[in-house]
C-alpha cells in the first residue's frame, strides 16, 4: 500500500541560535509538537538524524532519508550561528491523518504563531507525494517536489491538502479538506 510523504520547509525570521524570546518560544514548542505528531494515528515515521543530532542540519547523518537539502531559494545561513530554517520530512498513511495531526493540539497552536516566527516568502510551506510501500523519501525528493509545486501548482507529483491526488493520480477530496467535490480539477 502506498504511503504519503510530507516535506515542510519554512524560513525563520531569525537564526535558530538567536537567544531572543520569540526564537526560544519556537524552539521550545518543538518537543511537544513532535511528541503529539509521533503518537497520531496515521503517522508512520519522520526523518531523524542517525548520529544523535550533533552538528548542523547540513552535516548530520540522516540515514535512509538522504543528505539534508533545502530549496534553491533559501538564502540564509548554513552554519550553527546562521541557520534560519525549519524543515521536516515524514511518512503518513493518508492525507486525512496528516491534516488532523497538523491542525490539532500543539501543532495547531504552533501554526497560529507561524507569522511570529517565519518569513512570508510567497512560496509553499509544504508538499505531499505518494511513495510505494517500503520507499523512504529523501530530503532531496522533498525539495524537488516543493519547488515543482511552486513552479507548476498541484499535480499528482506534488500536491497540497486542498488540491490532493490519490495514489493512482486522480484528483481526490478528503472530507473536510479542500474544495467541494464539484470543484476538484
Amino acid at each position: 500500500m502506498p504511503h504519503l510523504a510530507l516535506y515542510t520547509f519554512g524560513v525563520l525570521k531569525s537564526p535558530l541560535a538567536d537567544p531572543a524570546p520569540l526564537t526560544r518560544a519556537f524552539h521550545d514548542s518543538g518537543e511537544a509538537v513532535y511528541r503529539q505528531i509521533g503518537r497520531h494515528p496515521g503517522f508512520l515515521a519522520r526523518a531523524e538524524a542517525a548520529d544523535g543530532g550533533r552538528g548542523t542540519l547540513f552535516d548530520l547523518d540522516w540515514g535512509a532519508w538522504g543528505a539534508f537539502a533545502v530549496p534553491a531559494w533559501y538564502g540564509k545561513g548554513r552554519t550553527v550561528e546562521t541557520i534560519a530554517l525549519a524543515a521536516t520530512l515524514s511518512l503518513w498513511t493518508d492525507p486525512h491523518s496528516a491534516f488532523d495531526a497538523v491542525h490539532t493540539g500543539p501543532h495547531r497552536a504552533a501554526l497560529n504563531r507561524r507569522y511570529d516566527w517565519f518569513d512570508r516568502t510567497g512560496r509553499p510551506g509544504y508538499v505531499f507525494w505518494w511513495v510505494s510501500d517500503g520507499v523512504v523519501p529523501t530530503w532531496q525528493d522533498g525539495v524537488f517536489r516543493l519547488e515543482h509545486l511552486h513552479d507548476h501548482g498541484s499535480a499528482p507529483h506534488a500536491f497540497t491538502f486542498h488540491h490532493s491526488f490519490a495514489p493512482d493520480g486522480t484528483a481526490t477530496r478528503t472530507e473536510g479538506i479542500g474544495p467541494k467535490s464539484d470543484q476538484v480539477r
